[in-house]
């Protein structure tokens, strides 16, 4: 690959701290239009931080090159490099935990009770970060029942950046990583590698049941059936409240009929959508019927 202009000019240059109101602006304009992220002036030490170390990366000597470079046609690789930067890939296992008892003692039992008479699940982690949330879900599913890997179940995982969904693909992680899991279901789902030290390997029939998928939620989705539950939470709070509820809104265009809605602790249903839905608890929400 042809190395762009921008980051052969300053090789060997020492890298200015400095990050202008103008360049500022230019990274948000360009965050905003690629993945809805809204961000004010309040946030220029947050971006900074992030990212000068694609700065120091490309070996570029200023934020102003590396707008030059994002904005050029060649650029699109590192467009995408830049959203990864800004958006926060921090999750564990069986966040916000209150999700996964509702899930476990209300919402699942119904769903299973229709599995068991021919019907399916469709389950959608829209953020899923590390695989963490995704994974939580089906170690959820099975504790509930055991043959679920045999059922029709699939749970759909997707994020905008597609490292992260390498790392999740693995089912691999250290023991930091794992400890929010429940002593109970982390011995019976993850085992250790003998051949890495501190790290575990999730069941593979767990593994299974989850499809990663590279998804920006501004663009087209692919999917075309209606999904039981969504799970998207802490993602919404990049976005401002037009793009909040544009996002709600085809959400609630793919939720079977009483289906399912999850945010972030921090999020909440715009009052014109509100009315849509049954709120059921501390951000659960159920689709009301018609």
């Amino acid at each position: 690959m042809t190395e762009p202009p921008a980051a052969r000019s300053h090789s060997h240059s020492a890298i200015s701290d400095d990050l202008s109101g103008e360049a500022f602006d230019a990274i948000a304009k360009i965050a905003y239009e690629r993945a809805g992220l809204s961000m004010a002036r309040s946030k220029m030490p947050l971006v900074k931080s992030r990212v000068v170390r694609r700065l120091r990366d490309l070996k570029l000597s200023s934020f102003e090159d590396y707008v030059r470079l994002v904005n050029d046609p060649a650029g699109e690789e590192e467009r995408q490099r830049l959203i990864n930067a800004l958006t926060t890939n921090v999750s564990q296992f069986f966040r916000e935990n209150h999700h996964f008892n509702l899930l476990r003692t209300q919402v699942l039992p119904d769903l299973l009770a229709r599995l068991a008479g021919g019907g399916r699940i469709r389950i959608w982690s829209a953020g899923c970060s590390n695989g963490q949330e995704p994974y939580s879900i089906a170690m959820t599913l099975a504790d509930l029942a055991p043959d679920i890997a045999d059922k029709d179940v699939r749970i759909l995982a997707t994020d905008v950046d597609g490292e992260v969904l390498t790392f999740a693909r693995a089912g691999r992680y250290p023991a930091a990583m794992i400890e929010g899991v429940p002593e109970p279901l982390r011995t019976r789902f993850f085992k250790p590698l003998p051949s890495s030290a501190g790290e575990f390997l999730l069941d593979p029939s767990l593994v299974g049941m989850v499809s990663f998928k590279a998804l920006n939620l501004h663009e087209l989705w692919p999917m075309k059936s209606a999904f039981d539950v969504i799970l998207c939470r802490n993602v919404m709070i990049y976005f401002d409240e037009p793009t909040q509820v544009r996002l709600l809104s085809r959400f609630l265009n793919v939720l079977a009929p009483q289906g399912w809605l999850m945010l972030g602790h921090s999020e909440r249903l715009p009052a014109i959508l509100a009315a849509r839905f049954h709120n059921a608890g501390s951000t659960a929400f159920q689709k009301l019927r018609g």
